[in-house]
């Protein structure tokens, strides 16, 4: 494998950052769902759960927000100032998004190169770029929403809020296990998140 730097260390410190604050908005997010379910008969067991009690996840919800949002914030503006979002994500076409995604499902999608990502990847990272800038305005909405009456009813008011948020966390929690799972098929990967080569 090359010598040379295929992730900066910006984009390796970025991406730490948020599996940490991801993992913490996630559970302290699920002890505060509990308090107050959206969908009848859902509820989180108190061993995935961060916080105790609904203050206490409060508390750690609202204190890792700022993390989330100031490490999207860095991340988004150094991967467009340094025109990686382009180089590395964009553009993805639909013909080879197709391939990669039945050889993906065949599981025979190979990771020889990991400088380059195939179609299936760059499409995951473009999603989860969108959905925690979902996460964030939805929840802004919820928690601000005397203060942003606009986003809350761009969100379809607040109980609607609620339902965008839970499901924008979701389909990040779903990124995060199927990034592990597949980080646990590719080992190599995992090497180059922490040395960057």
């Amino acid at each position: 494998m090359s010598r040379t730097i295929i992730q900066p260390l910006w984009v390796r410190a970025t991406h730490w950052i948020n599996a940490v604050a991801v993992v913490v908005m996630a559970t302290s997010g699920w002890q505060i769902y509990d308090a107050s379910p959206i969908f009848a008969g859902l509820k989180f067991p108190a061993s995935m759960t961060l916080g105790g009690w609904l203050g206490g996840a409060l508390q750690w919800h609202f204190a890792i927000m700022w993390v989330l949002v100031a490490n999207y914030l860095v991340y988004v503006c150094l991967n467009l100032l340094s025109r990686r979002l382009w180089r590395k994500l964009l553009p993805i076409r639909l013909s080879t998004l197709r391939r990669d995604l039945v050889a993906a499902l065949r599981g025979k999608l190979a990771h020889e190169d990991l400088a380059r990502y195939n179609a299936v990847q760059k499409l995951a990272y473009v999603v989860v770029i969108v959905d925690i800038a979902v996460v964030i305005l939805s929840g802004l909405a919820v928690w601000k929403s005397v203060q942003f009456p606009l986003l809350r009813t761009l969100m379809g008011g607040y109980d609607n809020a609620r339902v965008v948020h839970f499901f924008a966390m979701s389909v990040l929690v779903a990124f995060f296990v199927v990034h592990v799972v597949m980080v646990a098929l590719v080992p190599r990967s995992l090497r180059l998140m922490v040395r960057g080569r």
